[in-house]
């Protein structure tokens, strides 16, 4: 029933992208970017912006709904009677006061036995906080207050909107590039009234080669960034819960960094999480999370 769900959820939101594109496009009065004199690179700027921005903002806005389903968030009411639950909401809301957030975030915990927690939400005003039920289990109080604090400080850092911006910066700038590149090599731009089938066939496929050499290389960009936002996470954490605490909370993460659930392992939130494997080699580079011991290194010698 949960798998038919998201599915549904999964269909619903594409079309809904479409949809949405779509009409942008329109009201842009956007024409098909080829055309009996080459390219109009007017049409195709305001194309690519439209459908790599476009795409991104409705993840965006849509992120804190798609979380919920896909990691079946249970949301906490702050007035429940079980006192752990109660601590938690209790634990996020001093610190978000201390945080000054105008706005207390939604508190959900999600069942896996992975040690994690994550925030996400369109906007400040608009957030949630999860920990797991592993997390929950294996933490003490001064470690999970360490983690929420981390979690907070993604808030306050607006990191959910940053991370939308790059993302959909880099799809405009693969989806103009590949179709400028593949225009040139494809034939296409020669003589376009003698163009063969052949040659749109040849711009197609370049046009895929290229975003997907380019989506690569744009990841390099956006997993740099993710890793510098955990970094600032880390540091805003420890002025809000003290640094004492947030190292003990990396470090609590690092001893049972091996606990993985691979039912909660979704590719679209690992980047949300507070802690992920680390990558070996050159794969670091898309790693979207630095070391844990990199980063506790980090904390002892700050302030």
């Amino acid at each position: 029933m949960a798998f038919a769900k998201r599915i549904i959820l999964f269909l619903a939101v594409n079309i809904l992208v479409v949809l949405m594109l779509s009409i942008v496009l329109s009201l842009f009065n956007v024409r098909p970017y080829l055309n009996a004199y080459g390219i109009d690179y007017n049409s195709l700027m305001i194309f690519c912006l439209v459908w790599g921005m476009g795409g991104a903002l409705i993840s965006l806005a849509l992120s804190k709904t798609m979380a919920k389903w896909m990691m079946g968030v249970r949301i906490l009411d702050p007035d429940t009677s079980d006192s752990e639950q109660r601590a938690l909401v209790s634990t996020v809301y001093t610190l978000c006061r201390q945080a000054h957030l105008q706005e207390m975030p939604e508190v959900g915990i999600y069942e896996s036995p992975e040690p994690n927690a994550f925030a996400t939400g369109p906007t400040k005003k608009r957030s949630l906080i999860a920990v797991s039920t592993g997390l929950l289990r294996k933490m003490n109080a001064k470690e999970l207050e360490g983690v929420i604090a981390h979690e907070i400080s993604h808030i306050v850092n607006g990191d959910m909107v940053t991370m939308t911006l790059i993302q959909g910066i880099v799809n405009a700038f693969v989806m103009f590039l590949a179709r400028v590149l593949a225009f040139a090599l494809s034939g296409l731009g020669k003589n376009r009234n003698e163009s063969s089938s052949g040659s749109y066939l040849g711009y197609s496929l370049f046009v895929i080669l290229f975003e997907v050499v380019f989506m690569v290389l744009g990841s390099v960009v956006v997993a740099w960034f993710s890793r510098y936002r955990e970094f600032r996470a880390d540091a805003g954490g420890a002025h809000l819960a003290g640094k004492e605490k947030m190292i003990a909370a990396l470090e609590a993460l690092q001893s049972m960094q091996r606990v993985q659930d691979p039912h909660a392992d979704k590719p679209a939130l690992a980047a949300l999480k507070i802690s992920h494997p680390g990558k070996r080699g050159w794969m670091r580079f898309f790693a979207s999370h630095p070391p844990l011991a990199e980063r506790i290194q980090r904390l002892k010698e700050s302030f």
